[in-house]
């Protein structure tokens, strides 16, 4: 379970399964009052007050997502971190909307190999809680594509640049869904005539990549996950009567704020230079998580707690040990569950949660070495 969602939650202590164990469900929803208030973003350091000002709009639609991303893009890509300062040459990149089923407007990228390189398989990424695919894994996409691969993703719905309420999860069903269509459409581009696909989901991003394969199993080539949220781990589960709770107060107000905003970036990021450029992520949603969010992902955990058993496809799985936002242990669960015939669990000592883009430069780039390793060994002709 994603402790980026249980950590918000911050149950008060009269509602700790500790507290009189006769407390009512009603008892505990009057004390559950319901925000919508945006929290307020922080000036950044470093940048001009009209930037600062763009970057304080309220993100809540699309559109202004849209325009303060355009604004701060160049910006982004100058900063001092290793997936910008040592990007390969010559990836060729593309931007373009898709409208969903729903008549969404849904953000897609791809990042292919230098013109003239033949590509060995696509690699369809899904962005974890209140994240987008572009930003930090611009730089993380870029490797991979330097290495001769397609790498195709896109914003949920709600969450970076494409349509939706930010940071609003009505369905966790129709977020896999959403991939599914988007994912076909990519996969029907000509340069992926008869090449590999293979999944990769980071965090929120892992359980949507296994909630895909579970719902079209035999439609990829194999699956990577990077710190998955799949499972809640028993410390962090709410207890009973929390949860009936908000699955009350969400029938009731789904969008609302309700959970106080912390401070999460001390255990996503190990390093903290690269954490201090968590700054410039500025279409991210790092405010309160609502009420139909929070329980769409613990639904969504239990789903895929009860399936993993299901899990066929060739499976990369990648955790940092240290991780204190999704649980290490629940990738060794999922790695013994799962009926894969090829599979591979790589534990990194030390790691936090943001592996791929918050350690030290060598710990980035062996994680992303060892991914490159894994997809050559699955794509190169014997």
């Amino acid at each position: 379970m994603d402790l980026a969602l249980t950590s918000r939650f911050n149950i008060p202590s009269t509602l700790s399964p500790y507290y009189h164990s006769r407390t009512s469900l009603a008892a505990i929803t009057r004390r559950i009052t319901p925000a919508i208030v945006c929290a307020k973003r922080s000036p950044i350091e470093g940048v001009s007050e009209e930037l600062n000002l763009i970057a304080s709009e309220e993100l809540d639609q699309a559109p202004a997502r849209r325009r303060v991303r355009s604004a701060f893009v160049d910006l982004q890509l100058q900063l001092d971190h290793c997936l910008f300062k040592k990007a390969p040459v010559g990836i060729r990149t593309e931007e373009w909307y898709e409208r969903n089923s729903k008549g969404e407007e849904i953000f897609c990228k791809c990042w292919l190999p230098e013109a003239g390189v033949k590509i060995k398989a696509a690699v369809c990424f899904c962005h974890g809680y209140g994240s987008t695919c572009t930003f930090l894994f611009d730089g993380i996409a870029k490797q991979i594509a330097g290495s001769g691969y397609g790498v195709y993703a896109i914003d949920h719905p709600g969450f970076g640049l494409s349509d939706g309420l930010h940071g609003h999860i009505p369905s966790f069903d129709d977020l896999a869904d959403n991939a599914i269509q988007q994912f076909t459409k990519m996969k029907g581009r000509p340069e992926l005539r008869n090449v590999p696909r293979f999944l990769f989901g980071q965090s929120m991003g892992g359980a949507i990549a296994l909630k895909v394969h579970l719902k079209e199993p035999q439609a990829w080539d194999g699956l990577i996950l990077v710190a998955p949220m799949c499972k809640i781990s028993e410390d962090v589960k709410p207890p009973k009567l929390v949860l009936n709770a908000l699955i009350l107060m969400s029938t009731l107000f789904p969008k609302a704020k309700l959970f106080p905003k912390k401070d999460m970036s001390e255990l996503f990021f190990r390093d903290p230079s690269k954490r201090k450029l968590s700054d410039y992520d500025v279409i991210c949603y790092d405010d309160q998580t609502r009420l139909k969010t929070a329980v769409e992902l613990l639904n969504a955990t239990r789903d895929i707690e009860m399936q993993v058993d299901k899990v066929s496809l060739p499976l990369l799985i990648l955790h940092g040990a240290a991780d204190r936002v999704t649980d290490p242990n629940v990738s060794k669960f999922l790695h013994e569950q799962a009926i894969s015939q090829d599979k591979t669990l790589k534990l990194y000592p030390g790691g936090y949660h943001c592996i791929l883009e918050g350690d030290t430069d060598e710990n980035i780039f062996t994680v992303i070495n060892d991914i490159v390793a894994w997809l050559d060994a699955r794509t190169t002709p014997k």
